[in-house]
């Protein structure tokens, strides 16, 4: 069994009462935390440090949090929480869009932020576990390939890059192909949390998807939206 309170944790924000106040908080729960001030020293604690988990804020000096994640996700699928005082649906839906996997608005609860923390480290963490995943180590769609073992996934023999998130719900949806899922129950299963007012969360995670599987995304082969219902895997 993964213990994720050994994980590391990068924080990451100009606030230095901030940063200092959540490392304090996330060390009593057993983290090791890496600080950092803005995009650019974020970027090279990553390549000195194994990190598990980013917080990060979006305006920072040098280079800001949207930037800095936009260069992470080039080479990492890590979960990335954005911690914002923007708190408008737009901002949250540019945050996801972009590659987070979650957005916390400030000010915030602080037993809030530890249980997203805690269930992102755990998603990310125990990616592909037991819970109702058949035995096989490869799914395969048409030209989608993935292999559970490696969590890799491949359209058409080339390799694709999802991030934690994107592929609990690529595997979920897989998994079940023809299978129609609210973005409720989609939420549901691959946050374990509770659902409510999910459905431009989950919707900015299926587009994110669907531009890295299809050749027009705009006329899905692959991954369906049943209208007024939910999402589908296409059967192949």
């Amino acid at each position: 069994m993964i213990n994720i309170e050994n994980s590391s944790i990068l924080v990451v924000d100009d606030d230095h009462d901030i940063v200092n106040a959540i490392a304090a908080l996330l060390s009593r729960e057993g983290y090791t935390i890496y600080k950092a001030y803005n995009g650019l020293e974020a970027m090279d604690v990553l390549v000195q440090n194994d990190v598990q988990l980013i917080l990060i804020d979006v305006m920072m000096p040098k280079l800001d949090g949207l930037s800095a994640m936009m260069k992470i996700r080039a080479t990492k699928n890590i979960p990335i929480i954005v911690l914002s005082a923007k708190s408008e649906d737009s901002d949250k839906i540019l945050g996801l869009s972009m590659g987070a996997d979650d957005y916390i608005t400030k000010p915030y609860n602080p037993m809030e932020l530890v249980a997203r923390v805690q269930s992102n480290l755990r998603r990310y963490l125990t990616l592909g576990a037991a819970e109702g995943l058949r035995k096989e180590n490869t799914i395969r769609l048409g030209g989608l390939v993935l292999d559970k073992e490696g969590k890799q996934l491949s359209v058409d023999g080339s390799p694709v890059k999802l991030t934690a998130t994107e592929y609990r719900i690529t595997e979920l949806l897989m998994e079940n192909a023809g299978r129609i899922f609210s973005a409720e129950e989609i939420y549901s299963r691959v946050w374990n949390e509770d659902s409510f007012s999910v459905e431009n969360t989950v919707m900015v995670h299926i587009r994110h998807i669907r531009e890295k599987i299809e050749i027009n995304p705009g006329d899905p082969r692959y991954l369906k939206v049943v209208w007024g219902i939910g999402y589908k895997m296409e059967k192949q």
